[in-house]
């Protein structure tokens, strides 16, 4: 069983879109997604530096742009490709809508826009970030967190969590971290996201939502909320839009990839982040990251073998 899964925010870096824009129609393609929500995304996916790809309000959509490019360039080189769930690592999520059917392309780059602005304008509000806890066990780590003030923003599973709180909280857990951790690793973040610094965000996610039209899923959804597989294309849009301030349980999601019997998994561009989790916590479970074009030789393969299983 393949499952088509997208990264978050940090998988980005300066001109990684370059490459994709190399494949016929393309750019046209690009442009038009760029005018519709008004942002550059040929400019920031091909010479926009690291701190510009760094804002929240340019890395979400290019991200969400580029999952959806490298996965119709899938659909290219495998007609008829049928993923038997998908799923994506926070924004990542609204690009896993989109594969499910459950928002068209122009749509999602619309809500995800919409996302990033209103998540960089609650970051602005007081200096927050994220951090990456490599090792560790939950029931040390999360009570560690707590005492610093801190939250458990992204449970990923593969022994790394993310803690995301004010600058100063994270400054603190460099210094003291909790035992078993072996780094902490700021991530290439602007605010403290999937916590209670981004509820001003949810409000105004809900007033863009309501402009949405919204299909049932065509392909199991599993949710960054619970794991679960969700049916319903309101629901999805509902748990989208809460997901903003609650915290990402990535494990969750690969414990239904487990139950629901994944034997290969393929991550869109920019790909890497999520095949790394599914390496450590899926043995056994092939794996392809999209990077580039040249990947969709590999994902081929590992397409034509998964979905005959």
């Amino acid at each position: 069983m393949l499952v088509l899964v997208a990264p978050g925010q940090g998988a980005q870096t300066p001109g990684f879109l370059t490459p994709w824009l190399e494949l016929p129609g393309v750019a046209d393609r690009v442009a038009a997604w760029s005018e519709a929500i008004g942002l550059d995304l040929v400019h920031y996916g091909t010479n926009a530096d690291a701190d510009e790809i760094r804002d929240t309000a340019v890395a979400q959509p290019l991200l969400v742009a580029a999952g959806l490019l490298s996965a119709g360039a899938l659909r290219e080189a495998v007609p008829g490709i049928a993923p038997g769930a998908v799923a994506g690592h926070s924004v990542g999520e609204i690009t896993a809508a989109a594969f499910a059917g459950v928002l068209d392309e122009v749509s999602a780059l619309r809500l995800v826009r919409a996302r990033g602005l209103a998540m960089a304008e609650a970051a602005a509000i007081t200096e927050t970030g994220m951090a990456a806890l490599l090792g560790g066990e939950p029931d040390v780590v999360f009570p560690h967190l707590e005492k610093l003030g801190l939250t458990p923003a992204n449970v990923n599973g593969a022994g790394q969590v993310v803690a995301a709180g004010t600058l100063e909280q994270l400054a603190a857990l460099a210094e003291d971290k909790p035992e078993g951790v072996r780094r902490v690793v700021p991530l290439k973040v602007a605010g403290a996201f999937h916590t209670e610094h981004m509820a001003p965000a949810v409000t105004k996610l809900e007033a863009a939502a309501k402009e949405l039209t919204v299909s049932a899923p065509t392909v199991r959804y599993v949710s960054n909320r619970d794991g679960a597989v969700v049916t319903e294309g309101g629901d999805v849009i509902r748990r989208l839009v809460g997901q903003v301030a609650n915290p990402v349980r990535w494990d969750l999601c690969m414990d239904t990839f487990k139950e629901l019997g994944v034997t290969g998994l393929i991550e869109v561009c920019p790909g890497g982040t999520l095949t790394g989790l599914a390496k450590r916590a899926l043995p056994g479970v092939a794996t392809v990251a999209l990077k580039t074009p040249d990947d969709l030789d590999a994902a081929r393969t590992l397409v034509a073998e998964h979905t005959a299983a």
